[in-house]
């Protein structure tokens, strides 16, 4: 007697989630850090526009850009703990609102007062300086989990685009513009990030948990300290960026243009190996929008790693298309690493010191960036380029090698995803 066969039990697929890209809230977010991203690049560019049209002096211009960059790394950490003990938008708002005010101070001393635009370009950088943690927070309060790092490479994505057609676009409003005008521009640029950000979601407070009195900055920028020693891949990987931007960033900086002068005979070699990293890192947030390797932490790892291959192209007598393919390994590497990084933080770290280990991030790998350009250039003078290079390119190697042994440095998290069929 013939039976019929039973139904096979098919698996219902696991719907995707839609595109952030389709999610007004985050757009307006995605605005806002565009065009934060846009003022933060603008203004030296401007102000070096400035010297060309003597409104400015080269030292006035190196006291001014350090101006700014105190006072990014005196916001930075209080701007965390800020964003950790208020609303995320509202510090957003403050900051992006004091950097958009240093617009037409900094336009006002021009020619007149090189003290007014000092403290003009500390508070510009202090207003940048906050807001980029609040900028992670928030980012974090607005996405969902399983969209974070679309939303991040996304970001990410606007930032390089930024620097890759801004200098075009700037060169050309230099031409019918002024540079008042242009420093209005990035004024207005602020009110923008200021303004056209959502509110993100409120962060959840533990219903158990007894009111406690409010600690001081200090104490709770310490708290945030504590926080990220309670993630070893988190330390790890902070300081693998921090070597590979005090080195190879500053190889980029200081021996690429040497090189391109003194090895190549033209300036063609530094401007296309600059153009090819960006494009590099473009292709890299492409990618890292829908790659979701098994070991992302070592996937990351190797991709910060790959920015060796950069001070390495310049060690050898190799054809200038060889420096400028390097160097779009290292812009592509260099993403492979940001967007999950960035998203792995947002999952990881408890959401209510996320601000403040964010601001760590930023005050430790961009703090000590100015230590490895001021050393790299009285290091070549004393030992050459080449072996400097060297050195650059091991450690740029090395240390996201040893960094990627560390517990928890496989898959950025304290413990292993759990597998799904």
């Amino acid at each position: 007697m013939a039976t019929t066969p039973a139904p096979i039990a098919t698996k219902t697929p696991i719907p995707q989630p839609r595109s952030v890209l389709r999610d007004t809230a985050f757009l307006r977010l995605w605005a806002g850090t565009t065009a934060s991203g846009l003022a933060t690049w603008a203004l030296p560019f401007v102000l070096g526009l400035a010297v060309l049209h003597r409104g400015l002096g080269a030292a006035g211009l190196g006291l001014v850009l350090a101006a700014r960059t105190a006072g990014f790394l005196a916001a930075v950490a209080v701007g965390g703990v800020l964003a950790d003990r208020h609303s995320r938008r509202a510090v957003v708002l403050w900051s992006g609102l004091a950097a958009a005010v240093a617009a037409p101070l900094l336009a006002a001393g021009l020619g007149r007062s090189l003290v007014l635009m000092t403290a003009a370009a500390a508070l510009a950088g202090a207003g940048q300086g906050a807001c980029r943690p609040a900028f992670q927070a928030l980012t974090a309060e607005t996405v969902e989990p399983e969209r974070r790092q679309q939303a991040n490479a996304a970001l990410t994505m606007a930032v390089r685009g930024c620097t890759l057609a801004g200098p075009a676009l700037t060169a050309l409003l230099a031409a019918v513009l002024d540079i008042r005008t242009l420093l209005l521009g990035i004024g207005l640029l602020w009110l923008v990030a200021a303004f056209v950000p959502g509110k993100g979601a409120a962060v959840p407070a533990d219903p158990q948990a007894e009111p406690q009195p409010r600690a001081g900055l200090r104490a709770e920028f310490l708290e945030g300290i504590r926080e990220a020693r309670r993630h070893p891949w988190f330390l790890a990987g902070l300081g693998a960026l921090t070597a590979v931007i005090a080195l190879g960033y500053s190889v980029t900086s200081v021996a690429l243009p040497l090189i391109s002068r003194d090895r190549y005979d033209t300036q063609w070699v530094l401007a296309a190996a600059v153009t090819a990293y960006t494009v590099g890192a473009l292709g890299g947030a492409l990618v890292t929008a829908r790659w979701r390797p098994r070991s992302q932490g070592w996937a990351a790892f190797a991709g910060l790693g790959a920015y060796g291959v950069a001070p390495l192209s310049l060690m050898l007598p190799v054809h200038p298309a060889v420096v400028v393919a390097a160097y779009a390994v290292a812009g592509i590497g260099i993403e492979l690493f940001n967007v999950p990084w960035f998203t792995a933080t947002q999952r990881e770290v408890a959401p209510d010191k996320l601000a403040r280990v964010s601001s760590l991030d930023f005050l430790v790998s961009y703090g000590l960036a100015p230590v490895g350009l001021a050393l790299i250039a009285p290091a070549i003078a004393a030992f050459g380029v080449t072996p400097v290079l060297a050195v650059c390119a091991a450690a740029c190697f090395l240390v996201p090698a040893a960094a990627a042994l560390v517990p928890g440095a496989r898959h950025f998290a304290r413990t292993a995803p759990v597998s799904r069929d």
